[in-house]
């Protein structure tokens, strides 16, 4: 039993990891690490990021887990800029 409380709070501080280099980037707003850290989607603010910003921001946190973490296999990294518009018809 030891071993696996060893290894579930070793995954946890893994994908915290993961989520905490997300979020020391500027515009990011929230991080979800899913696949058990085989993917980490990362929500931008529409009007703090442009789509170039998005697209070299999801390269910019590859690099930085790369050079700064152990990891097994690969890491999907997805960036989301989203803007939603609601109107409604009297």
């Amino acid at each position: 039993r030891e071993p696996v409380v060893r290894w579930s709070r070793a995954i946890i501080k893994r994908l915290k990891e993961m989520e905490d280099i997300a979020l020391s980037y500027p515009g990011v707003v929230k991080t979800y690490t899913i696949q058990a850290g085989r993917e980490l989607r990362v929500i931008v603010g529409a009007e703090k990021l442009s789509d170039m910003e998005s697209e070299s921001l999801s390269h910019d946190i590859a690099k930085k887990i790369q050079d700064e973490m152990t990891y097994p296999g690969q890491v999907k990294i997805t960036v989301i800029r989203e803007t939603r518009s609601v109107a409604y018809a009297k």
